[in-house]
């Protein structure tokens, strides 16, 4: 059978060689069949040969050996028309992002709240040699120190990070997130949903400055800022403003030589332009979105001429091997999964719903009210196949602006969201909701119980913040209600992935899907070389499957 590799109709070896390569290879060790040439590419670890056999039809091998033509071409030697270089998945993205992170792969597990980002995946990522933030967000610090305890335990040498969300409606969590990075040395946060600095991310990237030996700066609070506005990027590679920096010498949480060394280093060393993710998004996509913060970074870089320059990577609508090498083609240092991972079965969400996210095609999602940011009017990117949390909260949210508090809510408005939504009485919702903010953060109570707007928004928030809780534990009977969020992505992957093992939710584990989506990006690389090199390649051999 004559292997479906063969130079394009219009270019021969003789009238138009794409390359003049002085090589030549054994004919007896090319791979002429269509099996051992789909392995003979699958060997990423070695170089690859491609020669022409039979200069009557055309025939071409491909040989992972080739030497110096000695002299005129023999029966037994062919002439190298086409070369390709060894490139492994640890091969791809940048070089400095891996090394500044202790990982063998420019691979990082975002984060996804509520623990979905779990304990168990970012260890299974870690110890792999792949960056994976916790998901810390939602909860409160006790259970989040108990996690960093866990991790750390389990990578005492890391790799691992935890995320740190701005929220703007509870700020007690955010001080209290850092207390706890700064007390038990997490060395690395993912800063998520900024729409600005704070106080709270300036003091945990400032305590952690310190002067090495030769003079230079030793940066030990490492920040990996998630962005999707080139307005909140600007403020994440540059220096931290004097205005925090003069509050947090005042309290007395940094020292003044490290207010002084502030001023020289960005507030961020990496950062992930986020497009069209699950969760908090702006739905940019990627194409557009990671050549503009690149342009930024570089006009940063210009500006303030820091002696390590910030990396830029690529989040959101990754969910295939080909988004992921146009990532790093256009540039990106590492690239960012969240909605994948989520589906796999180290993430903290219950069987029903990764059953469910499997099923998930690119249409199946759409936005929806977020929880965190709800007064505000922010929304996030969630799943609406099998469930109605998206109507209901956008229905909440409608009510929330038409209405200044709960009372005047018309009578038969208020029945129905009792009895569809809540499911109970809304001055029981709002005793339950005293209860819960007097643990998780009685200031904002406190804001809420003279002002009748506030009070309406913490009962709607009941709905939102325990609907992706019920999501994550398989709470029964409140399927319809389970907010989970992801992007396109996670369907560009079922879609990939149908027809093979990994279309089983229960056998995606995250270090395997991360592993085929990089080695199938350095797979498409090496297609794309012998393609610009005058290569016509069939389906089967220019695709890469998680069956080979």
């Amino acid at each position: 059978m004559q292997a479906t590799l063969e130079r394009k109709p219009s270019m021969t070896c003789a009238e138009k060689p794409a390359v003049n390569w002085p090589w030549q290879v054994k004919t007896a060790e090319l791979a002429t069949e269509n099996n051992a040439i789909k392995q003979a590419l699958l060997a990423l670890n070695k170089p690859l040969y491609v020669a022409k056999i039979d200069e009557g039809n055309g025939c071409l091998g491909i040989s992972h050996h080739a030497g110096v033509a000695a002299g005129k071409v023999t029966s037994e030697s062919a002439q190298v028309l086409a070369f390709s270089q060894a490139l492994q998945a640890e091969d791809l993205g940048d070089e400095a992002f891996k090394q500044h992170h202790g990982v063998k792969y420019a691979y990082h597990g975002g984060a996804m709240a509520n623990g979905i980002a779990s304990v168990e995946l970012v260890v299974a990522l870690g110890k792999a040699g792949f960056l994976c933030s916790f998901g810390a967000a939602g909860l409160v610090p006790d259970a989040v120190e108990d996690a960093i305890r866990r991790i750390q335990a389990e990578l005492p040498n890391g790799p691992y990070a935890v995320n740190l969300i701005h929220a703007p409606q509870e700020e007690a969590l955010e001080r209290g997130a850092v207390e706890r990075f700064i007390k038990l040395g997490v060395n690395t946060v993912e800063a998520s949903a900024y729409l600005g600095l704070t106080e709270h991310i300036v003091w945990y990237r400032v305590a952690g400055l310190s002067k090495n030996a030769d003079g230079s700066i030793n940066i030990g609070n490492k920040v990996i800022a998630k962005v999707s506005r080139t307005e909140v990027g600007r403020r994440f590679m540059e220096p931290a403003p004097q205005k925090f920096l003069d509050k947090l010498l005042s309290q007395g949480k940094i020292t003044q030589q490290q207010a002084e060394l502030a001023k020289s280093v960005p507030m961020a060393d990496d950062i992930t332009a986020e497009a069209d993710s699950g969760g908090h998004t702006d739905n940019r996509p990627f194409l557009t979105l990671l050549p503009t913060i690149i342009a930024l970074r570089d006009e940063i870089q210009a500006q303030f001429n820091y002696p390590t320059a910030l990396r830029v990577g690529a989040g959101g609508g990754i969910g295939t091997p080909e988004a992921a090498l146009a990532a790093f083609n256009m540039g990106a240092a590492y690239i960012v999964l969240g909605s994948v991972n989520q589906a796999c079965v180290e993430a903290g969400a219950s069987d029903y719903t990764r059953k469910l996210l499997s099923t998930v095609e690119m249409a199946d999602v759409t936005m929806a009210p977020a929880a965190d940011m709800f007064e505000m009017g922010v929304k996030l990117q969630v799943v609406k196949r099998g469930s109605m949390f998206a109507m209901r909260a956008k229905k909440l949210y409608d009510l929330y602006v038409a209405y200044d508090s709960i009372e005047a809510i018309p009578a038969d408005e208020r029945s129905k969201i009792e009895k569809q939504i809540f499911r109970a009485n809304l001055d029981d919702i709002w005793q339950g909701t005293v209860d819960f903010f007097q643990e998780r953060d009685p200031e904002m109570l406190a804001r809420a119980m003279d002002n009748p707007k506030r009070k309406m928004a913490l009962i709607f928030r009941w709905y939102l913040g325990l609907s992706s809780r019920w999501s994550n534990i398989g709470e029964q009977g409140r399927e319809m209600d389970y907010q989970i969020w992801a992007g396109p992505s996670l369907g560009a992957f079922n879609s990939w992935v149908k027809g093979t093992y990994l279309a089983d939710y229960q056998k995606r584990t995250a270090v395997d899907v991360a592993t085929h989506m990089l080695k199938g990006a350095a797979y498409l690389q090496r297609i794309n070389q012998l393609k610009m090199q005058g290569l016509s390649l069939s389906t089967e051999l220019a695709s890469y499957s998680v069956a080979n």
